[in-house]
């Protein structure tokens, strides 16, 4: 039997096969993987995020981005829901290098890449100072932060203030899930 052996792509390859496809790609560095289709929940939230982060950066050297462009990071090009740049973006620019705050808005679908895969990239990504990761079943974010050597995660919930002094900002974790509806708690027996 005749086997034909794959050439592995490399990061440059995968940029530049992605800009002649039709759907958006993201590459874990083995292999480009088809974007997934987001739900009323997804849209929302990630329309309040962009909303919240635009409205407090007006005025300042860093700005918001949604999931328009992609970002390079550890070998891998990921589509992040949100992420903020604080360097000089280039006119044009379809790939960014350098985020310092990365946002995944966790699925069913994708929860456990984000939460696993895609933050040990972000963790190896030397210029990301913090991911946030929110929830859509319920108001909450796992937040991972950047102390020098070390990448420590905590979970934040309900009525609380995620601190961004990475960007100079805050803002209300509610703030992101304004018209989102939750499903109902199953009553205890």
């Amino acid at each position: 039997m005749n086997v034909a052996s794959r050439k592995l792509m490399s990061c440059d390859d995968i940029l530049a096969w992605e800009a002649r496809q039709e759907l958006r790609y993201e590459f874990d560095g083995i292999r480009p993987i088809a974007m997934t289709r987001g739900t009323a929940e997804h849209a929302a939230i990630q329309r309040d995020l962009i909303t919240a982060l635009t409205i407090r950066l007006r005025g300042k050297p860093c700005q918001a981005y949604g999931s328009k462009l992609k970002i390079v990071v550890a070998g891998s090009v990921r589509y992040p829901d949100a992420f903020v740049v604080c360097s000089p973006v280039t006119r044009g620019a379809t790939v960014i290098t350098d985020p310092t705050v990365v946002f995944e808005i966790l699925s069913e679908s994708t929860g456990d890449t984000d939460r696993i895969v895609k933050n040990q990239e972000y963790r190896d990504t030397p210029s990301i100072q913090r991911c946030i990761m929110l929830e859509q079943a319920r108001q909450a974010a796992l937040v991972f932060v950047r102390r020098r050597e070390d990448w420590s995660g905590r979970v934040f919930a309900d009525d609380v203030m995620l601190d961004m002094p990475e960007i100079g900002i805050e803002v209300p974790l509610a703030e992101l899930y304004e018209g989102v509806a939750f499903p109902e708690k199953a009553s205890e027996a």
